[in-house]
């Protein structure tokens, strides 16, 4: 049972937790509560190392290499309240956008420079509940382990395909895959999302909420918006993902 705050252990994994540097140096990630833990195990990738406070974890312990530690000790370490008592240690694993088949009826998403790791997890989750088969990241300014993204997400990161990409490599894997392209580009000539074609492979580009997308994307698609009525000009990045991520499986399901 761990009960120090000095110990050699927990220093490391407060460290792996606050810097994003450190982790990536160690090649490992953290994933905190029961059900993130499942479904990081469920989808193969590999652990490390457990820490379990007893007094607060009610399931069977994982297999593989487990530390006891107490109630105080796991308050420090938590990064959130009410995860249930265990924490795991697992080995990072990015795919390769190369490596990506797409089906013949693809749709993927694609976020240019996402800064945010709570927005990224939401549209992970968003991605993942409508059926979109690959979140693409280009010019990324967020860790994709980052501990918010997991906890955002719920865990969904580690069912999803995730890429990280330029946007020219991104670009000729669109083109070459025969992917209809819609960016999210203000124009006078963008046409409501609702009457894009999404039941066919396609792509829908979004860019940062403070500059929307880069001029690499002018011309490269067909400029899609989504009709509002209020008195706001724009929608968090997420909101706005999960919009069209629901309106693809809607038009799917038709």
């Amino acid at each position: 049972m761990i009960e120090s705050f000095q110990n050699e252990k927990i220093k490391y994994i407060t460290r792996l937790l606050t810097d994003n540097r450190f982790r990536k140096k160690e090649d490992v990630f953290v994933v905190e509560g029961k059900q993130e833990n499942e479904r990081a195990l469920k989808f193969g990738f590999k652990s490390q190392e457990f820490y379990i406070a007893d007094a607060i974890f009610n399931d069977n312990l994982p297999e593989g290499k487990v530390h006891l530690v107490s109630e105080k000790i796991y308050d420090k370490i938590a990064y959130r309240g009410s995860s249930e008592g265990i924490i795991g240690i697992y080995k990072s694993r990015i795919s390769d956008l190369k490596d990506f088949t797409p089906e013949k009826n693809s749709t993927v998403i694609i976020v240019e420079s996402i800064e945010k790791p709570g927005n990224l997890g939401a549209i992970l989750r968003s991605c993942e509940a409508f059926g979109i088969d690959a979140l693409i990241v280009t010019d990324a300014k967020v860790d994709f382990y980052n501990p918010n993204v997991i906890r955002s997400s719920v865990g969904c990161l580690f069912g999803m395909n995730l890429f990280y990409s330029s946007n020219d490599e991104v670009y000729q894997f669109l083109t070459e895959n025969n992917y209809h392209i819609y960016t999210t580009i203000m124009d006078t000539e963008a046409e409501n999302v609702q009457t894009r074609n999404l039941k066919d492979k396609s792509a829908v580009v979004f860019g940062t909420e403070h500059s929307g997308l880069t001029d690499f994307w002018i011309d490269k698609g067909k400029n899609t918006v989504i009709p509002m009525s209020g008195s706001i000009d724009s929608l968090n990045l997420s909101n706005a993902v999960a919009i069209c991520c629901y309106e693809t499986l809607r038009q799917k399901m038709l």
